[in-house]
C-alpha cells in the first residue's frame, strides 16, 4: 500500500482527531502505514480495535501499524505487545507530525512525550482545529474531564480539563472563516466544563459570546455535547437570542432514573434534564434535543429502566446515542452487580427502537417547515436543527441554501430549494 489508512473507533472528538493524525502523518511524509485510532470507552470498541489491528496485518503484511487513542493512552504495554504493531502513540503525540517521521521500531513500544511537549500540545497549538470537509469545520476548544463518572475511565486517557485560551480561538475560527468554511462546530472532552482552569474562569457562554463578537462574518456555530447540570447563563442567553447558534443542542443525560444517576455519579437529576429540555424549547422553540444515553447499567431493574425510555418522549429527544453498557476495569461501576449481557443488549436495542421512532416523528413534524441547509456533498447536507436534507436542484457544496422541507424518508428529509 502506498497511501496512509486511518482507522477510527469512537467518539466524534476521535473522528475530528483522525483528520488531525491524516494531516500529520502526510506533512510527515508517512506512505505505507495504517493508523489504528482506538477508544476505551467499552470493552466491545477495544475488541474491534484489536480486531481492526490484525485484520490490517493481513490485509497489508508489509505496513506500519501505529496504534493510538484512548485505550492504547491507557494499556500502551497491552498494545504494544501485540506482534501487529509496530509503534504505540499517546494522544498528545498522535496529533504530531514528529510522531510519523519517526523510524518504525522493530521492538514496537509506546512513544513518550515529544521534546518540549508542557502536556498540553493537544489543545494548545495547531491541532486545536479539527475538520472533516470543505462545508463545516471542527475546533476543540477543550480537553481532558475533571469528573469521575463511575463507568467512565476517559480522565485517565484524557486527563485532567484543560481550555484553549478565547484569543487563540478567535484566531482559529477567522483562519477558518477566511479558507472558506460556513460553519465551526466546538468540541471538547467535556465542553462545559470550558474555562475552569483558565484566568477569570470564563464559562463556555462567554467563550461563544466573545467568539461571535469576534468572528461576525462566521455564519454558523453549533455545539457538540453538553452536560445538562453545567450550562451557564451566558449560554441559555446565546440559545435564546443568537441566530448565529444553531438550534440544536445534544446532552450527556446517560439515565433516566435517579439512583442510577447517582451511582453513575453524575451531576444532574432526572428533574433537571427534563428542565433543561423544556428550557431551551421554551427559549427556542424550533430547537431540536439529542442525548446519549446508557443501556444496562449496573443494578438497573426494569423499572430504572423504563424510566430512560421514558425520559426520550419526557425530554422531546430526536437524537438519540444508545451506548450498552460495557464494564471497564479499574471503574467503581465494574465492581457493582453486572447485568447479564442478553438483558443489556435487549434494554439498548429498545432505546435504539425508541429513538429512531422519536427521529421519524421529529422529521415528520417539519415537513412544510423552511430552514437554511449547509450543503455538505451534491445533494445533501445538514438543516440548521442538524437533520440530514436530499435534494435534487444543483447546489455548491460549502453553500448555505434556505429550503423549504417537503417529506421524509426514514431519517432523512427531502428539500426543496428556494428559487
Amino acid at each position: 500500500m502506498s497511501d496512509t489508512e486511518v482507522i477510527t473507533f469512537g467518539c466524534r472528538l476521535n473522528t475530528f482527531e483522525s483528520e488531525a493524525i491524516r494531516r500529520a502523518a502526510i506533512a510527515a511524509g508517512l506512505s505505507g502505514a495504517v493508523i489504528v485510532n482506538t477508544c476505551a470507552v467499552t470493552a466491545e470498541a477495544e475488541r474491534q480495535a484489536r480486531q481492526a489491528i490484525r485484520r490490517a496485518r493481513r490485509q497489508h503484511p508489509a505496513a506500519r501499524i501505529i496504534v493510538t487513542g484512548c485505550a492504547a493512552e491507557i494499556a500502551p504495554d497491552l498494545y504494544a505487545g501485540m506482534p501487529e504493531v509496530d509503534q504505540v502513540l499517546d494522544n498528545r503525540a498522535k496529533l504530531q507530525a514528529a510522531s510519523y517521521a519517526l523510524e518504525s521500531s522493530t521492538s514496537p513500544r509506546p512513544s513518550p512525550p515529544l521534546a518540549g511537549s508542557d502536556g498540553e500540545g493537544d489543545v494548545g497549538g495547531p491541532a486545536v482545529l479539527q475538520s472533516n470537509s470543505r462545508a463545516r469545520a471542527f475546533l476543540q476548544v477543550q480537553q481532558g474531564c475533571d469528573h469521575r463518572c463511575t463507568f467512565c475511565v476517559i480522565p485517565y486517557a484524557r486527563g485532567p480539563s484543560r481550555s484553549v485560551p478565547i484569543g487563540m480561538i478567535a484566531d482559529q475560527a477567522h483562519r477558518l472563516v477566511a479558507a472558506g468554511y460556513r460553519e465551526i462546530v466546538l468540541t471538547g472532552v467535556d465542553l462545559t466544563g470550558y474555562g475552569i482552569d483558565l484566568p477569570g474562569k470564563p464559562r463556555l457562554g462567554q467563550m461563544a459570546r466573545r467568539l461571535l463578537a469576534a468572528v461576525p462574518e462566521l455564519e454558523r456555530l453549533r455545539l457538540s455535547s453538553l452536560d445538562p447540570g453545567e450550562i451557564d447563563g451566558d449560554l441559555w442567553r446565546l440559545i435564546s437570542e443568537e441566530r448565529r447558534l444553531m438550534p440544536h443542542l445534544h446532552f450527556s443525560i446517560q439515565a433516566g432514573d435517579d439512583l442510577i444517576l447517582k451511582r453513575m455519579r453524575r451531576r444532574h437529576s432526572r428533574t433537571q434534564a427534563i428542565m433543561v429540555a423544556r428550557n431551551a424549547r421554551a427559549l427556542r422553540p424550533e430547537v431540536a434535543l439529542g442525548a446519549d444515553l446508557i443501556a444496562g447499567f449496573p443494578t438497573e431493574t426494569e423499572d430504572m429502566f423504563q424510566r430512560s425510555l421514558d425520559l426520550i418522549d419526557e425530554c422531546g429527544l430526536a437524537f438519540v446515542h444508545v451506548f450498552p453498557y460495557s464494564p471497564r476495569p479499574g471503574t467503581p461501576a465494574a465492581r457493582m452487580p453486572q447485568l447479564p449481557l442478553p438483558v443489556i443488549k435487549e434494554r439498548a436495542a429498545r432505546l435504539r427502537q425508541a429513538g429512531n421512532a422519536a427521529l421519524v416523528a421529529e422529521l415528520t413534524a417539519r415537513v412544510g417547515s423552511e430552514t437554511e441547509v449547509l450543503i455538505e456533498q451534491p445533494g445533501s447536507g445538514r438543516a440548521a436543527f442538524y437533520a440530514a436534507v436530499r435534494f435534487a436542484a444543483p447546489a455548491a457544496e460549502g453553500s448555505i441554501c434556505r429550503m423549504r422541507l417537503v417529506g421524509s424518508e426514514g431519517r432523512t428529509l427531502i428539500g426543496v430549494p428556494f428559487q
